[in-house]
């Protein structure tokens, strides 16, 4: 597996990722051989990059990785922000520290290697107080790094403004292009790494969705499809999925014959430098092969990503829901 830096950590992380959101039960229940059969798959594939948050099955997804014996290469990052102790409006510096140290604890770690901010709201990112406690929260010894995961880029441009922002996670794919014409560069300059999700827009880009698939009851995609509980950004990249189905049918006319759909998708974002790695989540160890080929495929030709970028922009960019 390939490594590149991420950001001023300087920590060396696989260029696929694993999301361990499906860990918690985020797409449909995950019994706990299956999710030791993922997290086996993660560790013989090179995968050293897992991603998980507090709140993924009220903290089963941190328990599990934390439970599971790892390779000495992975970094864990976990995230914080999103429980209903702090969430929306009740953020504090006492609660932040609570937070790191029930995911400390879960993941069996005494330090942990990198937490990020949780799709705050906006406007707490605007106040500007949070950054401020998570510097000092660092400075405790309770997280070594600290980063932001975010919905839009509006919010991205406003943690980067941070000197103790290491890095940013963000939603990025053909679905969701607008990163990289100034979010990227921006990052870049300031050595803070990208992490990117989402990244096959909740697995519409790989191709194997139809009208007839149906998902199950405790699976986002289907609860919030329409930005029912959460931010409509948050599922299939805020495409109607109707809609997503026929703008795929569209992209598999401009991908490369020998190349599978989902990796078309996984290798376009790896074709942008400033990408430190992407989480990738998976319901079945199987897919995890497919996901670690996108980063053996060759680069797309630049006539190919111009035309992607016409296409974004003429026929999917306005049919995004829940700001870009």
């Amino acid at each position: 597996m390939k490594q590149r830096r991420l950001g001023k950590t300087g920590y060396q992380v696989s260029e696929i990722g694993l999301g361990c959101w499906q860990l918690g039960g985020g797409f449909g229940p995950v019994g706990d051989e299956t999710a030791n059969a993922i997290m086996d798959a993660a560790d013989a594939a090179g995968v050293t990059f897992w991603d998980t948050a507090d709140v993924y099955g009220g903290g089963l997804s941190e328990s599990r990785i934390g439970a599971h014996a790892k390779g000495p290469q992975v970094r864990v990052a976990t995230k914080l922000g999103r429980a209903g102790s702090l969430f929306p409006n009740n953020y504090s510096k006492e609660g932040l520290r609570a937070s790191l140290q029930g995911s400390a604890q879960r993941l069996g770690v005494p330090v942990l290697d990198l937490a990020q901010l949780h799709c705050v709201p906006t406007e707490v990112l605007r106040h500007g107080a949070i950054f401020g406690w998570m510097d000092e929260l660092q400075a405790e010894g309770l997280v070594r790094h600290w980063g932001a995961s975010v919905e839009t880029i509006e919010e991205a441009m406003i943690c980067l403004e941070q000197p103790g922002l290491a890095t940013l996670q963000i939603i990025f794919n053909l679905f969701r292009q607008d990163a990289a014409e100034k979010l990227l560069p921006t990052a870049a300059e300031r050595d803070v790494g990208i992490i990117v999700r989402l990244p096959l827009a909740s697995g519409l880009l790989s191709g194997k969705f139809s009208k007839d698939t149906q998902f199950e009851a405790s699976d986002h995609r289907n609860f919030n499809r329409d930005g029912e509980a959460f931010s409509v950004g948050e599922t299939f990249s805020g495409i109607p999925f109707e809609r997503g189905l026929a703008l795929v049918q569209e992209l598999k006319g401009l991908a490369p014959e020998s190349m599978p759909m989902s990796q078309f998708a996984l290798r376009w974002i790896l074709d942008h430098p400033e990408v430190s790695t992407i989480i990738a989540g998976v319901s079945k160890p199987e897919q995890l092969a497919d996901n670690v080929a996108a980063s053996e495929q060759r680069s797309l030709f630049p006539a190919l990503n111009a035309k992607l970028k016409e296409w974004y922009e003429k026929d999917v960019k306005p049919e995004i829901r829940g700001g870009v």
